[in-house]
C-alpha cells in the first residue's frame, strides 16, 4: 500500500492529545463525521482543515493521541482526508483505534520531516520517501493482517465485508 501527500506539523509536537485533535465541545453537538472533521486540530491551528489536500499526512513527535479513548479523534483525521499519521510514538489506545477505523498510524523518526515536505509512504516495503529532501526513512513494514484491515476500511468494515474476521 502506497500513500503520498504533504506533511503537516504543529508547533506543539509531543503529547498532542485527543482534545487537540477534536475538541470535546463538539462531541455531542455534531454527529455527522464529515461535518465534525471540519474542526480537526483547530485548537492548535484554526485554519488547519482549510489547508488539507486529500492524502496529506499529520507528522508529530511522541505520544500522539494521548488523553482519552474517544474514537472521534482518529475518525475526524480520516474524514478530513489525511491518509496517515506519522509520529515518533502513539498513545496505545489511539493507535489501536486508528487501525479499527482504517487510518494508518506509522511510528517513525520524524526529525527530518518538516511542514510542507512531500512524502511517499510505502507500507509494504517500510519506507518513507521524503521527496522534498531526497531522503529515505525506514519504518517497520506493516504486517499483512494490518494491511488487510486498512484495505477493508478498518476492523468493523472488515467484519461486515467478510461476515466475521477472516485473514
Amino acid at each position: 500500500m502506497k500513500l503520498a501527500g504533504k506533511a503537516h506539523r504543529f508547533k506543539q509536537d509531543d503529547d498532542i492529545n485527543t482534545d487537540y485533535i477534536i475538541s470535546g465541545r463538539y462531541k455531542f453537538k455534531i454527529q455527522d463525521p464529515v461535518e465534525l472533521a471540519k474542526h480537526v486540530m483547530e485548537d492548535l491551528d484554526p485554519d488547519f482543515y482549510k489547508r488539507i489536500t486529500k492524502g496529506d499526512f499529520i507528522v508529530a513527535g511522541r505520544n500522539f493521541g494521548c488523553g482519552s479513548s474517544r474514537e472521534q479523534a482518529p475518525m475526524v483525521i480520516k474524514y478530513a482526508g489525511i491518509s496517515a499519521v506519522i509520529a515518533k510514538s502513539f498513545a496505545r489506545i489511539f493507535y489501536r483505534n486508528c487501525y479499527n477505523l482504517g487510518l494508518p498510524a506509522i511510528e517513525a523518526d520524524v526529525d527530518k520531516i518538516e511542514a510542507g515536505d512531500q512524502l511517499e509512504v510505502d507500507l509494504n516495503s517500510g519506507i518513507i520517501n521524503n521527496k522534498t529532501k531526497g531522503l529515505e526513512i525506514k519504518i517497520a513494514p506493516l504486517p499483512p493482517t494490518m494491511q488487510i484491515l486498512l484495505k477493508d476500511g478498518g476492523l468493523v468494515e472488515h467484519f461486515k465485508k467478510h461476515d466475521g474476521f477472516k485473514i
